[in-house]
């Protein structure tokens, strides 16, 4: 380890190592058999693209087991459009091992509300400047939608232009994934979904987008069932 660190800080790492050594003794323990099955190989059905954000933690929100979801969190939970190119591209490439190589037969892309990324973009925050670049160009990916943003919702409050922001955002997502032929293929001959779920974290609700409506209603056990 390197650095310094406060009394704080070094609380918080002792709390997530002792952590780890009850979830060893109280689950790992307990559920042996599973975990040694999972070490053989790994067969998720669903992809879920969530945001970085500390407090949105996709496999507590749907208590999934480990193995359930192959995970990619990133600022906000943007997906990129298809680019050849010797970037480096990690969603891309988490997007191609997902579909390509563990067939997952979902994508999730998993929104919510109150993202910090998706604030700084409508608000022009200075941190979105050319001097950040990686926020600057990541962020850039939602362009297309903050401005359908200030169209739709221009005589709305801010927080209502925000939840709309980071709900349009989703949907310019989804329509990305479409620019990789191996998902487009897919999604076409029906062995791959596509979802935008959105979690409110004010309520504690989940919101699915619903194409034929386009638009987000809530989740209930009966929509659950249609999707």
């Amino acid at each position: 380890m390197t650095g310094a660190f406060n009394g704080e800080c070094d609380m918080s790492i002792r709390k997530l190592l002792k952590g780890f050594l009850d979830f060893k003794e109280k689950t790992y323990e307990t559920k042996k058999d599973f975990f040694l099955k999972l070490a053989e190989r790994q067969q998720p059905r669903v992809m879920m693209i969530a945001c970085s954000d500390s407090r949105v933690d996709p496999a507590i929100l749907t208590n999934s087991e480990p193995g359930e979801m192959f995970v990619v969190r990133n600022v906000a939970n943007l997906v990129p459009p298809r680019a050849d190119d010797d970037s480096k591209h990690g969603t891309s490439a988490a997007l191609e091992f997902a579909v390509t190589a563990l067939e997952v037969e979902h994508i999730v892309v998993f929104g919510h509300r109150g993202c910090g990324g998706i604030k700084a973009l409508l608000t022009a925050d200075p941190n979105l400047s050319a001097q950040n670049t990686f926020i600057h160009n990541w962020m850039n990916i939602a362009d297309e939608a903050r401005r359908r943003t200030l169209i739709i919702a221009r005589d709305q409050p801010f927080d209502h232009q925000l939840k709309t922001l980071e709900q349009e955002a989703m949907k310019t997502s989804l329509a990305n994934l479409l620019s990789f032929p191996w998902i487009r293929e897919r999604v076409d001959d029906n062995s791959l979904r596509l979802h935008g779920w959105y979690y409110d974290i004010h309520d504690g609700n989940m919101y699915v987008y619903v194409p034929e409506k386009d638009g987000f209603e809530p989740l209930t056990v009966e929509l659950a069932d249609r999707l």
